[in-house]
């Protein structure tokens, strides 16, 4: 069986993508760094330099120092699909970074969104 693309896309390419979401939204680059270092566990330098590289999605959450316990309570809809629902694990890591970035694009506080 073959990865999803997505798999094995740099986490550095899609990384301005959420920035950029966010932004437009009046939100800033350090609120997603937050969302970030808080599902992954990921220090300030880590995602600095993870931001930059080529690491893939799969390794990037593969190496993830210290994953969020609460990140299961994460619920809701991305691309038509219910995170919760997601099967496949890394994708559903995948997931509910997208979600979270949703939320901050739609205006949630930082403390409703870390759970």
């Amino acid at each position: 069986m073959t990865k999803h693309r997505l798999y094995t896309t740099a986490f550095s390419s899609v990384y301005p993508l959420y920035v950029k979401k966010a932004e437009r939204k009046g939100r800033t680059k350090q609120e997603v760094d937050t969302i970030i270092r808080w599902l992954t566990g990921y220090s300030e330098q880590q995602l600095s330099t993870l931001s930059q590289d080529t690491t893939t999605f799969e390794t990037f959450f593969a190496e993830a120092p210290d994953m969020q316990e609460r990140r299961s309570l994460i619920k809701g809809v991305v691309c038509g699909v219910r995170v919760e629902y997601v099967e496949e694990p890394l994708m559903r890591e995948i997931r509910y970074l997208d979600k979270l970035i949703d939320e901050l694009a739609k205006g949630k506080t930082l403390e409703k969104i870390l759970r």
